[in-house]
């Protein structure tokens, strides 16, 4: 196999995997589906494609991405930064200000080994 060039231009700068993982209904860790995961990666997927972005950033949809007791979770790259979120604005500040702007939203940023959801507190 090849090895890429540097000089390669990337297909997409960034890939969001959005978790929309089901499993039964008496799993103890739950999972994102239930969580509304489903409806708020179609929602990020519409918006960033709103916003113009669709040639440079990815919105996938993933399997489980085994946090889906702090979920729903999405984890982005080339940075590998891992968030949960409930809501269209915690979408909508996910993609403008870390997607654009290149700033992690702290309030709901996923720590490594993380177990339990963290309080939600407003940046705004």
């Amino acid at each position: 196999m090849k090895e890429k060039s540097e000089n390669m231009a990337l297909h997409y700068d960034t890939h969001v995997f959005c978790c929309i993982n089901e499993r039964p209904d008496d799993h103890p860790k739950g999972c994102c589906s239930a969580r509304g995961s489903v409806p708020l990666q179609g929602y990020m997927k519409a918006r960033a494609k709103k916003m113009g972005l669709g040639t440079r950033v990815r919105i996938n949809r993933s399997g489980c991405l085994d946090r889906c007791e702090l979920g729903p979770t999405m984890v982005v790259y080339p940075e590998g930064v891992w968030y949960t979120y409930k809501t269209r604005e915690d979408i909508d500040e996910i993609l403008d200000r870390h997607i654009l702007r290149g700033e992690r939203v702290e309030r709901l940023l996923l720590e490594p080994g993380q177990i339990v959801p963290r309080p939600q507190v407003s940046e705004k």
